[in-house]
């Protein structure tokens, strides 16, 4: 990252995917979903609490990917960013994603339920016709 006038600003753009994976801190792990994606570093969406402070070094494990190590460069609502750590074998696992698997993706604004509930199930939609007057 590069500072600019006091902003922070990456090296890299970032593309948005769906990559589901763990991230290990410790004797700890976590499953999440990578967000985006650059050669630098990834946002990603953890399904339970990380118990790790911004500077922490963890392993980030998905199938598309391989194992990626890095740092948490910042925590929010859930989300973390990591930053990769620069070495030439990550560089290669992540350009081998996005030649070979990577397809892109638009941002989810909403959260659908994924399974219907039983009472959704069991009801079923009333036909109403109407007869014109004569």
């Amino acid at each position: 990252m590069t500072r600019n006038l006091k902003i922070t600003a990456r090296k890299a753009d970032r593309k948005n995917c769906r990559v589901f994976g763990h991230v290990k801190y410790l004797n700890s792990q976590v499953d999440a979903r990578i967000l985006n994606l650059s050669p630098t570093g990834a946002a990603l969406e953890m399904k339970g609490p990380l118990h790790a402070a911004s500077g922490s070094k963890v392993r980030i494990e998905a199938e598309n990917l391989g194992l990626l190590e890095g740092i948490i460069r910042w925590k929010h609502n859930g989300r973390v960013g990591i930053q990769f750590d620069v070495n030439s074998n990550a560089r290669a696992q992540i350009s081998s994603y996005f030649r070979f698997f990577h397809k892109e993706m638009r941002p989810v604004l909403a959260v659908r339920p994924l399974f219907r509930t039983a009472v959704n199930v069991e009801r079923t939609p009333q036909l109403t016709t109407s007869t014109p007057n004569s």
